[in-house]
């Protein structure tokens, strides 16, 4: 099993950024893809971006560019940069783990980001 705990949302104006971060407790970080969603008031779930255990990333193409995935295995450590954010992004967002073997998927608590002037 893991833990998994995001932390760095928060309050942001339009084309501002902020950086979230996702601490997995795990013995094996390395085994898991990682991956960040988000969930809008009223709204589905959807996938962020993910990042592969060797490290090829995806993500959502209405992101156009604006967000990074990037993930630290020595420190159990998954990242999201976001770049130029718009209103449309605010919503919970939640770090995921999927091992590799079993497909067991771990859900963080989540973390809100609100982009407002």
């Amino acid at each position: 099993q893991v833990q998994l705990v995001e932390s760095g949302g928060g309050l942001v104006q339009p084309g501002g950024s902020l950086r979230l971060s996702c601490t997995a407790s795990t013995r094996i970080f390395s085994i898991y893809n990682m991956a960040w969603y988000r969930q809008a008031p009223g709204k589905q779930r959807e996938l962020v971006a993910a990042i592969t255990r060797s490290g090829t990333t995806n993500y959502a193409a209405s992101l156009q560019g604006r967000f990074t995935i990037s993930r630290d295995n020595a420190k159990n450590m998954v990242y999201l940069q976001m770049n130029s954010l718009k209103p449309e992004d605010t919503a919970v967002y939640y770090c995921n783990a999927e091992h590799v073997f079993t497909r067991s998927e771990y859900w963080g608590q989540g973390t809100q980001v609100t982009v407002s002037s």
